[in-house]
């Protein structure tokens, strides 16, 4: 994995904890709904940021090798992606 962008989505999975945990405190407490959603809203959007390094990383390094490789590995590569995409947009 690219150092800055280990480093950058272990931040960021830092976030995401705190911000589940901040949920889970806010449903005990009762806490108003639109409150809980809003942060849950803002989880999702983190996680869409993590996503995102994870692709770049996956993109820089294992993507190029495969694709440089050619022939079944630069298939398996475009497969990959094409997975990839399918899961983004039937998340919803």
């Amino acid at each position: 994995m690219i150092e800055d962008i280990k480093k950058r989505a272990l931040h960021r999975t830092k976030i995401i904890e705190g911000q589940l945990r901040g949920i889970e405190k806010m449903i005990e407490n009762e806490d108003y709904c639109v409150d809980i959603i809003t942060l849950s809203l803002a989880v999702q959007k983190s996680l869409g940021s993590l996503n995102k390094l994870l692709v770049e990383n996956h993109l820089r390094t294992h993507v190029t090798e495969m694709y440089e490789a050619g022939g079944d590995q630069r298939e398996a590569a475009v497969a990959e992606l094409i997975r990839i995409f399918e899961l983004s947009n039937n998340r919803g």
